[in-house]
């Protein structure tokens, strides 16, 4: 009974996760050169994908990067506070290259992250 409690809530969580992705995805389009708070961006990481988007709170911009492994994985939320000039790096061991979030004043940008060009 625990297991099938267990299926239930993670597959709620997919549905929920997939239905925001899907609602941020028709919110507003992302500029090229970078995101406008609550705007979604999809993230691949490989068998690691989701979507990732941001919010202007006073104690910083707040990246919310929500992921999954493949259909079946459990899916995590990644929050970092971002304040002018820093960043947060999300990779997996699998893939060599990574997604870079970076704040450079008051603009979000997402781009591939090569480790050789470090």
């Amino acid at each position: 009974m625990t297991t099938t409690r267990l299926h239930q809530t993670t597959t709620q969580i997919r549905k929920a996760l997939i239905s925001i992705a899907a609602a941020l995805a028709f919110v507003g389009p992302a500029y090229a050169d970078g995101l406008r708070p609550i705007d979604a961006k999809s993230i691949d990481l490989g068998g690691i994908s989701g979507v990732a988007y941001y919010t202007v709170e006073r104690d910083g911009f707040h990246v919310v990067a929500t992921l999954t492994e493949g259909e079946a994985g459990t899916p995590i939320r990644v929050v970092s506070v971002l304040s002018p000039g820093q960043r947060v790096v999300l990779s997996t061991p699998v893939q060599a290259a990574g997604i870079e979030i970076s704040r450079e004043g008051d603009r979000v940008l997402v781009h591939s992250r090569n480790p050789a060009s470090n």
